[in-house]
């Protein structure tokens, strides 16, 4: 095609000058919380692996095993010889530790959200428009999932439980089910939404309640399954590839809600199933994470020495109150330089730029896990603070 080249090129300049140019790195997973980028060794606080189980020898000794019972691949969809005897275990096993009837894993949280809320807000379903009111920052996968349905949407402020009441009020005259969806750790800030007072709104207003749980699977709640159990969600997904260090993801809910999206999520329907390998690491996590109260009592601990620090130097991690903390720099440029100075001190932090968060609120993600050591952690706060200054 005549002049490809040229329009990429001038597009891609333009996003190198405002600072929003992404590029992939290569780099080498180590133990202990470190990783190799450009022949060096850094500490990633940028990784999602919060309990460290991605190196988790029971992990991989079941990832190992599952793989040599069953093979490579599934060689199909799971609609076709793709459904394992051992995954229909896994996700009644999934579904006793979010304590619903019923689960069903899908190959990852973005195809999930995109996937499943275009299937549950089919407008043939109902028999008439729903009606989605949903948190202003939730994660793309989410918006993804909306766009694609035949709901109408009204997004409420950031984690303002009075402003999705005050929607839910002032719509009251229409009809169509009423279907709230959010997050309940959100990935970019870290702040935690009140569960209990959500579930309780979505019970008064008789409207369904989709809670994504990606990032406080493994870290939140009791036992490390999220803080949807036992609160009412009619949905809450998950995934395995953060706080339970493999890949996959799932939904927990209802037995009905299970078969109805088997017949129409299109990322079941048209995906090969997971690798066995990956269910196999599935699998032993799920057994884990019950076990694992220190490890995340000591991660919310260095999460709020690290938030303390930060807050002490008037610097702004705004309303963080999880593992994920970050350092709200405003500026593209900036934050690449402060990146980019925490690199030279050993220190992986990236920088998350728009439009992946609002213009004008470019930070620096931090994600902390149980395998960082107190010592990592005062290297961090003094990088921080170090960087932060030389780039003033």
């Amino acid at each position: 095609m005549k002049g490809l080249d040229d329009s990429i090129g001038r597009f891609l300049d333009g996003l190198d000058q405002a600072g929003r140019k992404r590029g992939l790195r290569p780099a080498e997973p180590m133990p202990a919380g470190r990783i190799r980028m450009g022949g060096r060794e850094l500490i990633n606080f940028s990784s999602n692996d919060y309990l460290g189980l991605s190196r988790n020898p029971v992990v991989v000794e079941r990832a190992r095993r599952w793989l040599n019972e069953f093979g490579a691949g599934v060689g199909a969809s799971r609609l076709v010889t793709g459904h394992l005897a051992a995954l229909e275990a896994l996700e009644a096993k999934i579904a006793r530790a979010k304590q619903t009837e019923a689960a069903l894993v899908l190959a990852s949280g973005w195809q999930c959200n995109a996937s499943v809320l275009p299937a549950l807000l089919d407008k043939a379903l109902w028999g008439a428009e729903p009606l989605v009111f949903a948190d202003k920052l939730i994660h793309a996968s989410l918006h993804t999932g909306l766009e694609l349905s035949d709901a109408r949407r009204y997004r409420y402020r950031h984690d303002d439980l009075d402003h999705l009441e005050s929607l839910l009020k002032a719509h009251s005259d229409k009809t169509g089910p009423r279907f709230i969806v959010t997050e309940t750790v959100f990935s970019m800030d870290g702040d935690v939404t009140d569960m209990a007072a959500l579930a309780e709104l979505a019970k008064r207003w008789d409207a369904f309640l989709y809670v994504d749980e990606a990032h406080a699977t493994g870290i939140m709640g009791p036992q490390g399954f999220g803080l949807s159990p036992g609160m009412g969600a009619d949905l809450a997904m998950g995934t395995f590839s953060k706080g339970m260090g493999s890949f996959g993801a799932y939904v927990a809910c209802s037995a009905q809600l299970r078969s109805y999206l088997i017949n129409r999520a299109s990322g079941l329907i048209y995906a090969t199933g997971l690798p066995p390998a990956v269910l196999g690491a599935m699998d032993a996590a799920l057994d884990l994470v019950p076990s694992l109260e220190g490890e995340r009592a000591r991660l919310h601990l260095m999460a709020r020495r690290l938030r303390d620090g930060l807050r002490a130097a008037g610097l702004d991690c705004g309303a963080s109150a999880s593992q994920i903390v970050p350092l709200i720099l405003g500026d593209e440029h900036r934050t690449l330089a402060v990146a980019k100075a925490l690199e030279a001190r050993g220190i992986l932090g990236i920088a998350i730029r728009p439009p992946t968060v609002p213009t004008g609120t470019s930070r620096i993600r931090f994600a902390l896990s149980a395998v960082h050591s107190n010592a990592d952690m005062e290297r961090l706060l003094a990088a921080i603070l170090d960087a932060v200054e030389t780039t003033r």
